[in-house]
């Protein structure tokens, strides 16, 4: 079984955490039952950026993109090469070390679609 490393959020998760987390089940998903309330506006509909997450170590191991997704993450305040949506990327069979960004942009709320 698969863990996630949360590395330290000053709001959502301060000292960091370790969490197990089934393959095939989204980072969104594995960090919001495990009471790490990440901003997942769009419900998870991949149509804003509020869960968004940078994946600092696995990155390989997680599904491929979406174009939708790519587009989004464009958007995406703190954007680099491992980002994703934690809505849509999917645990495989690696762990993984997740950072959490310090600001998201809601675009569905904000009005930036």
């Amino acid at each position: 079984m698969p863990q996630i490393i949360i590395l330290p959020h000053v709001e959502l998760c301060p000292e960091g955490v370790a969490i197990q987390a089934n393959s095939g089940e989204s980072i969104c998903d594995v960090l919001l039952a495990n009471h790490i309330d990440i901003d997942h506006a769009c419900d998870q509909a991949c149509a804003c950026t509020t869960c968004h997450v940078i994946v600092r170590e696995g990155f390989k191991s997680l599904n491929d993109s979406t174009e939708q997704e790519d587009d989004l993450l464009d958007k995406a305040w703190g954007l680099e090469p491992h980002s994703r949506l934690s809505c849509q990327a999917l645990v495989g069979k690696e762990d993984l070390v997740v950072e959490i960004p310090k600001y998201s942009i809601n675009m569905a709320k904000e009005g930036h679609r």
